[in-house]
């Protein structure tokens, strides 16, 4: 178990109805301090009132800290831009779940570990025949992920540290292995083995784009963006799917469960499907010289069209991703000749625009890390459906850290969201024939 890491700093006084309730204060390494509300009801006869969860710390966590105000992204305290310029996916992966970047031994045999977990079961390819060919490739994914609990029931224990790591190993390494046979699936053409000489990344794009009759070379700038994505979405501290995975996994559900349920959550167009939007967005725009015409439209309250990959729920500043993500989209239309791209030329005049023009300014409307992924993706050769599946692949190592950390956590209790009631207040029953 983890020891907590809070450090107490006084008290908050609540009065309600003449009474007053003293709270504790407590102080984590980084961001604002909080209230200790645990032992309110109890107290004072009262629950707090917070749709959304916005203003409530529903756990302790060490992984990952957001600043939104600043701008300011860190896994286990690195900045995301370091990463995201200096890493690799699987160092990244490394770091969320065991705290630090490993050294050269460790990150061997983390690599080499992986590596040689890549396979899934054979009977898996049945499991995949059973869905209709148009399926999307999130559904396809729910239904494999929350499936592996049928295929591997020797890491389902998660009392027992070493089923939960043998878990973990396989998710971070099974899921790229599904996703890709999600999107062969969808597009009809047979499934593709792993090879253990190919790095993560480098795996992951032949087992989506290689065809038996001939080699595919993995090239290495299209292998580096695609890397740099999963490191950027890797992990955001207690967004609604991390949420989704820690609340299934506070009743005890096994991990391939709650990985599938935050699966699940991810695919609702508000969370994962930002990237799409963007991109459907600049499509709808088409040109630099309509951007006007709907810079307008943006600013009109009474006109429904929204500007996507705009502004973000936490950061009221640039998100710290959208700077790599940007370079590796320049990086990857340079590369394959794309870079006259109609719709990169709409993105950069956007950008442009909002980071100058009074309106976006003040409301804080600075492009997002989907503003840019969209087009990447698109160029990297994948369709519009699988974006949201590549979100996941590369969130599965943030969700299993969090996962991890709630069940070592020694304050974990199930998730039992309270509510304020607005219904009829308790009346008799009346017969049928009375009514």
């Amino acid at each position: 178990m983890r020891d907590s890491k809070a450090v107490p700093n006084g008290t908050a006084t609540l009065e309600i109805k003449g009474k007053k309730v003293d709270l504790p204060v407590f102080s984590g390494s980084q961001g604002p301090d909080v209230v200790d509300i645990r032992k309110l009801y109890a107290e004072a006869g009262v629950f707090t009132y917070d749709p959304g969860f916005t203003s409530t710390g529903s756990c302790e966590s060490d992984i990952t800290f957001i600043d939104g105000d600043e701008g300011i992204l860190l896994y286990r305290g690195y900045p995301i831009d370091q990463l995201a310029a200096k890493s690799s996916f699987l160092e990244v992966c490394y770091l969320l779940l065991y705290g630090d970047l490993p050294n050269k031994e460790e990150m061997t045999k983390f690599d080499y570990t992986i590596t040689h977990h890549t396979m899934v079961h054979e009977q898996l390819a049945s499991f995949y025949r059973g869905f209709r060919r148009d399926a999307h490739p999130m559904a396809v994914m729910c239904g494999v992920v929350g499936a592996l609990s049928a295929f591997y029931h020797d890491s389902l224990d998660i009392n027992d540290p070493r089923q939960r790591e043998i878990a973990c190993v396989r998710l971070v390494s099974k899921i790229p292995t599904i996703a890709a046979m999600a999107y062969r699936y969808s597009t009809g053409l047979p499934f593709v083995y792993p090879k253990n000489k190919l790095g993560y990344t480098e795996n992951f794009l032949h087992m989506c784009f290689s065809v038996p009759a001939e080699e595919y070379v993995v090239n290495p700038v299209l292998a580096k963006a695609l890397d740099t994505i999963f490191i950027l979405h890797a992990d955001h501290e207690q967004n609604a799917s991390t949420s989704t995975v820690r609340l299934a996994g506070s009743s005890g559900a096994n991990p391939f469960a709650c990985i599938a349920a935050g699966i699940a959550c991810l695919w609702g167009p508000a969370h994962g499907g930002a990237n799409e939007a963007a991109l459907k967005m600049l499509e709808t725009i088409g040109t630099v010289d309509r951007i006007p015409e709907f810079i307008r439209r943006a600013k009109d309250k009474n006109d429904p069209f929204r500007l996507m990959g705009f502004g973000h729920r936490v950061y009221k500043n640039y998100d710290p991703r959208a700077k790599a993500m940007q370079i590796q989209c320049h990086a990857v239309l340079d590369e394959l000749g794309q870079h006259d791209d109609p719709l990169l030329h709409v993105a950069v005049e956007l950008e442009r625009i909002a980071l100058q023009d009074e309106y976006f300014v003040e409301k804080k409307l600075y492009p997002n890390i989907d503003f840019y992924s969209g087009i990447t993706l698109r160029a990297l050769g994948f369709p519009v459906s699988m974006f949201t599946a590549l979100f996941a692949l590369a969130r599965t190592v943030g969700w299993i850290g969090q996962w991890k950390e709630m069940l070592e956590d020694p304050h974990q209790k199930i998730g039992r969201p309270r509510q304020l009631y607005t219904g009829a207040q308790q009346r008799d029953y009346v017969p049928l024939d009375a009514r």
